[in-house]
């Protein structure tokens, strides 16, 4: 797949849209966080918060 245009058809533009967007939201390694990827810190996120919970009481 082409990543840089310039695009043919309109299909080439989305499906590289597509990629990066999956990139930055899964990939990418981000200052704020400590260069981690948002999906390692979505992750650890996730189980520091539902490995504490106590059951609910009856």
């Amino acid at each position: 797949m082409q990543i840089d245009g310039p695009f043919r058809i309109v299909g080439e533009l989305e499906l590289a849209t597509l990629s990066w967007v999956h990139w930055f939201n899964e990939n990418r390694l981000h200052s704020a966080i400590g260069y981690r990827s948002p999906v390692e810190m979505e992750n650890e996120d996730y189980r520091e918060n539902t490995s504490h919970r106590e059951p609910a009481l009856g």
